[in-house]
């Protein structure tokens, strides 16, 4: 695989609550030269980015609190990803019908639309991780996805295998 056709799988993501917008441009700017497969930025900025870059770059959001609401905004604004973090409560709570079930209805209002699952690794065991890899295939998202980069650790090669 070149590093060309890596970049294509690549989200490149400016999450950080204090992004400015010249941040968030930087970020964009970066994704029409490396053609990266989309830029994941907060909501805020869905509109103006959609505005400045047209097509020439697949928007992604995270979609927290209010998780349907927020999704139907976000793609109303021209989201064509989705990226939501999992309730890790319910996992915790070993409730992972619950975390299948609230994916599923957000791939419902997501449609033919991407949706990437974040699971925050860093903060589940072993059997919590294979538990949340077949809530996600279940619920029909599209990409699980190991990390927001604002828990105690990011991705992990044992993660990722």
């Amino acid at each position: 695989m070149t590093e060309k056709e890596i970049m294509r799988h690549v989200d490149h993501t400016q999450l950080k609550a204090f992004a400015t917008w010249e941040d968030i441009k930087k970020l964009c700017d970066e994704a029409v030269e490396y053609q990266t497969a989309s830029v994941c930025i907060p909501p805020c900025y869905i509109q103006r980015v959609k505005e400045a870059y047209g097509e020439q770059i697949n928007i992604c959001t995270v979609v927290t609190e209010a998780k349907i609401a927020e999704t139907k905004k976000a793609l109303e604004d021209g989201a064509s990803e989705i990226d939501m973090v999992i309730n890790i409560s319910d996992v915790k709570n070993g409730d992972y019908a619950a975390v299948e079930k609230e994916i599923a209805a957000l791939k419902e209002v997501v449609g033919d639309k991407i949706l990437k699952v974040i699971i925050e690794t860093c903060y589940l065991t072993e059997e919590e991780k294979i538990a949340m890899c077949k809530a996600v295939t279940a619920a029909g998202a599209d990409y699980i996805k190991t990390s927001t980069g604002f828990g105690t650790a990011g991705a992990t090669i044992s993660d990722i295998r």
